[in-house]
């Protein structure tokens, strides 16, 4: 660039221009990072943690083993449950029982992996019409006081008028106490109950 039109360009616009750039950068910069933020912390929410499944195409139903043997988890390794009250391919679980046991919610196809057996998945829909994934005819829930995976302090819990049961891969109740391995004391159950109530 001649020296002679640098003079003629006024020192104002060069540093408008440049200010310019930077604010574009800046608003670029802050842009993508507040939509992977936000996308971090949908992902982080309870409701978004009872439907996570370990995998982004759909819920996968899988399995873990503990003392009483191979139990019936979603594809990140949280515990599931059945409900001794619910019904075949019923739930009677609504209002105060849904939040305290949230139903696993089918987010694209459900497919088995581990033990799991795919002919025995299914789902039915539930009063607010989303669909709730089902093992043998057992409507599937998670405990909100289990704390994640390999945690099954939900295991012959009473509440709600009922026993809540882990799964085998049979579709079969589990009704012992059971420990998983890896997992801290007062994750596994341990309520000193016996079997049956199934």
């Amino acid at each position: 660039m001649s020296d002679s039109l640098f003079r003629r360009t006024p020192v104002l616009a060069w540093l408008s221009a440049a200010v310019g750039v930077a604010l574009l950068a800046a608003a670029c910069s802050s842009g993508s990072s507040a939509s992977s933020s936000a996308a971090s912390s949908s992902t982080g929410s309870p409701a978004a943690a009872s439907s996570a499944s370990g995998s982004g195409t759909g819920t996968v139903i899988s399995t873990a083993s503990s003392s009483g043997g191979k139990f019936l988890t979603n594809g990140s390794g949280r515990a599931v449950y059945m409900w001794v009250k619910d019904g075949h391919d019923q739930s009677a679980c609504t209002g105060a029982c849904a939040s305290t046991w949230p139903p696993v919610t089918a987010t694209g196809s459900v497919t088995a992996s581990g033990g799991a057996v795919s002919a025995d998945l299914g789902t039915i829909t539930r009063s607010d019409g989303t669909k709730q994934v089902t093992y043998d005819g057992h409507p599937l829930y998670y405990y909100s006081g289990d704390s994640g995976s390999g945690s099954v302090s939900g295991q012959g819990n009473t509440g709600f008028g009922a026993y809540w049961w882990i799964l085998a891969p049979s579709g079969s109740a589990i009704t012992s106490a059971v420990t998983v391995s890896g997992a801290s004391p007062s994750s596994s159950s341990g309520n000193g109950y016996g079997g049956g109530g199934y």
